[in-house]
């Protein structure tokens, strides 16, 4: 029978050892990278509550579906005016930007 360990880790420690301490380079980096990344979840979370194929969204935003699907995986680098635009008129919402400094 398996026991348990009692050597649990908190989510931020794991992240202070795989990526390094808040500041330097390589923590910055996956900061940097998994805010993309969660543009894309919520892209695609929107996309999916709206009821709407990445296809769809493409004709709603004039963009192409091959365009809507990098984003969603975290393959394409997005301009602002595009984002504006996906949101804006291909999932009918409202962008809201907040910028934390701590």
């Amino acid at each position: 029978m398996k026991t348990k360990s009692n050597k649990l880790t908190s989510l931020e420690d794991f992240i202070d050892r795989e990526m390094g301490k808040v500041g330097s380079e390589t923590r910055e980096e996956f900061e940097n990278e998994y805010d993309t990344f969660k543009l894309g979840v919520l892209i695609q979370q929107a996309r999916e509550k709206k009821g709407l194929t990445q296809e769809q969204l493409a004709q709603l935003a004039g963009t192409n579906k091959s365009y809507i699907s990098k984003l969603e995986r975290n393959l394409k680098d997005i301009r602002f005016s595009t984002l504006q635009r996906i949101i804006n008129e291909g999932l009918g919402g409202h962008l809201n930007i907040s910028i934390n400094l701590d």
